[in-house]
């Protein structure tokens, strides 16, 4: 089909429709608080009880399912012509901080505390078991299943963005293109507006915890009142700066923030490294991840049929659950920023770099938490229990050699970490709602802007109105159920057209094609792609009949 005569607009009843429900929802939250909170965990229980197995196998499948591909010789697939945009690390850099959001360093810190307390494979909370596994069970729900999630709902519409060449940067287009449904009818439209709304709600959830956090240690700080107004200006702060990245576009705005916030977050972990307990925080870390890697399996598959199953229904498939709600958000700046990768090269490097970065940090702050804990310091799952992780965070903080500026610095890479994540956020929803995108352009920079405002108020709304946030987790979590069954049927597609177009062609012309695209920079719609490869089998079996 050719989509060249396709013209670029915003969709605006998408964009008003997901808006209301939105404001809406709020609304709803606040008037309706304690109602809302009962359903929420209702619904929770009932979520994560029946759909427990499923969402074990999905992620334990995405591991097997992608590092098959990336080995098999589909790996050597080039998505799209020329070379590749970026660098390799700011490549990485940036997608990495689609997937996580600044919340990360508040649960980098704690993570291990909860599962300390609440422990998985049936250990006793609070023991020196529960202890022991406790970083290892962090370690393992920020690890491969969850950025092989990531890879697998990223590949099928890198491939039908840039080799199909099928126009439209959402959701609903690469349903369009395996299933026939219209991405501007009912069944698009439907999909692109769950996605929207899992994407608010998402973001809402991990900027009024930094909010929060932020606020906390800035009142230890300078004793500034932790009050309504305080968290407000954070935001305004924080947005202001997430707006001029989105603004300026992905180049000067983006790939920047990326840097800043990687490098930062690096350099923060390695001055704890060194100016912490380093030999505990080594040592910990790499029993943590032995225990991870021979429990991996058990992990993975413990439904705990003899138990009551709290600890797989309230962390791991909590988890699996919230990194899916994520996925397509994730898939949609991946595609944006991988023209010129191969099929290969975005697995390995959402899987293994991600997977890699995210034990780095968490290991070096999770047991330098575990070693204040253990040593009298700070009695971090204490503290957490009663007066709240911020606090906590704001204690281990002020540990540290010259630990008041530390402090400071930790609040200046979580402002920017959010600005850089909410980028991210940013471009996938006007991507979204943006129709008739093709390989290499953009949302326009007024629609950006836009979507800035917007995500910018409904977290100050729910501060706000006290809306009990919770409830939104409850229901962005849910809302990953139906993204399971969308990211089943692109990988669906994904499998057809990698049959029609490769299946016959050999490994070496499939490679040799990546070294001619980046020469010669094709831009063929997807008849002419096939015929190319139809072509280029039949030059290579005469080649053959002619030499034997």
């Amino acid at each position: 089909m050719d989509n060249q005569n396709t013209k670029i607009y915003t969709d605006k009843v998408l964009a008003v429709t997901s808006l209301l429900f939105v404001f809406i929802s709020v609304a709803g939250l606040a008037i309706y608080s304690q109602e809302s909170i009962k359903i929420a965990a209702t619904w929770m229980q009932w979520t994560t009880s029946v759909f427990t197995t499923p969402v074990l196998l999905f992620a334990f499948l995405a591991i097997i399912f992608t590092f098959g591909l990336a080995f098999s010789k589909y790996g050597k697939i080039k998505l799209g012509e020329g070379k590749p945009q970026y660098t390799t690390m700011s490549w990485i850099f940036m997608f990495i901080l689609s997937g996580i959001g600044s919340s990360t360093l508040y649960w980098g810190f704690l993570d291990w505390a909860y599962y300390y307390q609440t422990p998985g494979l049936s250990l006793p909370p609070e023991s020196a078991e529960a202890l022991k596994y406790s970083v290892a069970y962090s370690f393992f729900h920020s690890g491969l299943s969850a950025w092989a999630i990531y890879a697998l709902a990223s590949i099928s519409l890198c491939y039908s963005y840039h080799v199909r060449k099928n126009k439209g940067l959402s959701l609903a287009s690469v349903i369009e293109a395996v299933t026939g449904f219209k991405s501007t009818g009912v069944v698009g439209r439907l999909v692109d507006l769950m996605f929207l709304l899992c994407m608010f709600g998402a973001l809402t959830i991990s900027l009024v915890l930094t909010a929060v956090t932020f606020t906390n240690i800035l009142s230890q700080l300078t004793g500034i009142p932790n009050t309504f107004m305080t968290k407000v200006i954070i935001i305004l702060a924080v947005s202001v700066l997430f707006a001029l990245s989105s603004y300026v576009g992905m180049d000067k705005g983006m790939q920047r923030l990326s840097h800043m916030v990687c490098l930062g977050v690096v350099l923060f972990a390695i001055y704890v490294l060194c100016f912490g307990p380093t030999q505990f925080i080594l040592n910990n870390s790499l029993m943590s991840f032995g225990l991870m890697a021979t429990n991996f399996v058990d992990m993975s598959l413990f439904t705990d049929p003899m138990g009551d199953g709290k600890f797989t229904r309230e962390w791991t498939v909590f988890y699996w659950l919230w990194w899916i709600s994520y996925a397509p958000g994730v898939a949609l700046f991946v595609t944006r920023v991988s023209k010129g990768r191969t099929i290969k090269e975005v697995i390995f490097a959402m899987v293994i770099g991600g997977s890699v970065g995210l034990w780095f940090i968490f290991g070096v702050f999770e047991n330098y938490s575990v070693y204040s804990f253990i040593h009298g310091a700070v009695n971090v799952p204490q503290i957490l229990s009663q007066q709240g992780g911020e606090v906590a965070i704001g204690q281990l903080l002020s540990l540290l050699p010259a630990g008041k500026l530390m402090m400071w610095i930790f609040l200046g890479i979580m402002v920017v970490f959010l600005a850089a994540h909410m980028d991210a956020v940013g471009y996938a929803v006007s991507a979204t709602c943006t129709r008739g995108l093709s390989e290499g352009q953009d949302p326009s920079p007024n629609a950006r802007l836009f979507w800035c405002v917007m995500l910018t108020l409904v977290p100050i709304a729910m501060i706000f109105s006290k809306a009990p946030l919770d409830t939104m987790k409850t229901a962005t979590i849910v809302t990953a159920l139906p993204f399971i069954v969308i990211i089943l049927i692109q990988t669906y597609g994904l499998v057809k057209w990698l049959i029609q177009d490769y299946a016959k062609v050999p490994s070496h012309l499939i490679e040799q094609q990546g070294y001619d695209d980046a020469e010669i920079g094709l831009n063929q719609s997807q008849d002419e792609h096939t015929k190319r490869m139809q072509l280029e089998l039949a030059s290579s079996i005469k080649l053959d009949r002619k030499t034997s």
